[in-house]
């Protein structure tokens, strides 16, 4: 009876893991095929959303001429960059405020209120102090992913067992190694699920901040297309954004997978 009860979280945990991945695909998968029959039979007008297989006609138009993929080179570009100086600043400002309690007491109250500011605000005043060409975009991009990170890693690193860093300073560890071998281990499941919210961030960042005064990305293609009610383009480009932000997110999730083996089961 007891070994019953004790194998069956490893039985239900081995079926979880082998759930085949294509059954993530049937529901937005159902939601197109909806979404088709909605406007095959008029129930959704062209004039006010065109349909799948139109959308899918002008995006390969786009993509034949060469301007989709000239467009999704820049805005990851522009993703990949805030995203990178935002992870950066986050992750170390996380540690340092994690650490010791002088860091947390300078970093961490400053952190908390500015998080509190909805960083598209500032979209504005970045324009006024950097121009209008790609620094403000970056920027606001950064400061996007920046908060997310922080916290979710922050709040990894100050979750840490004391007895594990206890025991480390027992075996002689010096405060990198207990920096690299135990706190940063301890903390990596919560800034994964920062990295995550980060970079859903990102995405709905880049959308806003392409919006202004931009020649060049997914976002001009959007603004463009609306400029002249060409429903297909627009609705694709925001395909486009929700495909890449869906892409980033599954890559997060393999990595999570990978390095948070050891918790399954």
């Amino acid at each position: 009876m007891s070994s019953t009860t004790s194998t069956t979280p490893v039985h239900e945990s081995n079926r979880r893991r082998r759930t085949p991945g294509w059954h993530r695909a049937v529901s937005p998968i159902t939601l197109l095929a909806l979404w088709q029959t909605a406007s095959s039979t008029g129930l959704l007008p062209p004039d006010k959303l065109d349909s799948p297989a139109a959308i899918f006609e002008s995006l390969t138009r786009l993509w034949s001429e060469g301007e989709l993929q000239d467009a999704v080179a820049v805005s990851g570009q522009r993703v990949l960059l805030g995203f990178t100086i935002g992870a950066t600043v986050g992750v170390v400002l996380a540690v340092l405020a994690g650490l010791s309690r002088l860091g947390e007491n300078a970093i961490d109250p400053p952190m908390q209120m500015l998080r509190t500011v909805p960083h598209l605000g500032l979209l504005p005043l970045l324009v006024l102090w950097f121009g209008i060409d790609e620094t403000p975009k970056v920027a606001i991009i950064a400061l996007g992913v920046s908060f997310p990170l922080y916290v979710n890693t922050y709040a990894g690193v100050r979750g840490v067992d004391q007895k594990f860093l206890d025991a480390a300073r027992v075996l002689g560890l010096s405060q990198w190694e207990r920096l690299r071998q135990v706190v940063l281990p301890a903390a990596l499941p919560s800034a994964l699920v920062g990295l995550r919210l980060s970079l859903g961030v990102a995405w709905l960042t880049l959308i806003v901040a392409e919006q202004i005064n931009t020649t060049s990305g997914i976002g001009f293609i959007v603004m463009d297309a609306a400029s002249f009610n060409r429903t297909g383009e627009m609705v694709g480009g925001l395909l486009i954004y929700s495909s890449l932000g869906l892409l980033t997110d599954s890559l997060v999730r393999y990595i999570e997978r990978k390095a948070l083996a050891w918790r399954t089961g």
